[in-house]
């Protein structure tokens, strides 16, 4: 009360601390840190085909492709897509045509107008949304499969490896039938 002048001195640290306590809390997150988003404004027009390695919002004009199969996609409610959508994630608050194929899931929201296809393992419509068109939820579909090959291939043959186990060094398919082997190998 009589000392105004040390709290005065006290207060202007505590927005220092807050400041590193902070970038204390985003530090453990470094991923969310360094996930970026593109945005494509109201007032863009692109024509052809957009790859990265971040988040996209189109709240413009697309006409062509979109392959950005790690991360998510999202039409914004003035978004306008004539395009081939590839992704990890897709959202549609605005108007699509094409395809939409996504490895995790497809999002399409109440806002949203869809002509085209669906390809993903996880696909929800909102009522009020408006789509025409087909959609494919099969997890193992082929058109996953095409275009994200790359990514799934090697955990899809990997878990496929005991179903095609490999031949043994003598022609013998491994965990073959036991007594085809014993018929065809001597006994000791």
């Amino acid at each position: 009360m009589f000392n105004k002048r040390e709290q005065s001195d006290a207060r202007p640290p505590a927005p220092e601390s807050r400041k590193a306590e902070s970038s204390q809390k985003q530090a453990p997150n470094a991923h969310a840190a360094s996930s970026r988003t593109a945005v494509i404004g109201p007032s863009i027009q692109i024509d052809g085909t957009l790859r990265g390695d971040e988040d996209l919002v189109i709240e413009g004009r697309v006409k062509g492709a979109v392959e950005l199969k790690q991360h998510s996609v999202t039409i914004g409610q003035q978004g306008d897509v004539q395009a081939d959508i590839h992704a990890h994630t897709i959202f549609v608050d605005g108007n699509m045509d094409g395809h939409l194929i996504a490895s995790e899931r497809v999002v399409i929201r109440q806002s949203a107008r869809i002509k085209g296809t669906i390809v993903s393992p996880r696909v929800s419509l909102e009522d009020g949304a408006r789509f025409n068109g087909s959609i494919d939820m099969d997890p193992d579909s082929e058109a996953l499969d095409k275009v994200f090959a790359a990514g799934k291939s090697a955990s899809r043959h990997g878990a496929a490896a005991p179903d095609k186990p490999a031949a043994k060094p003598n022609g013998q398919p491994a965990g073959g039938n036991p007594k085809a082997s014993d018929n065809a190998a001597p006994k000791a």
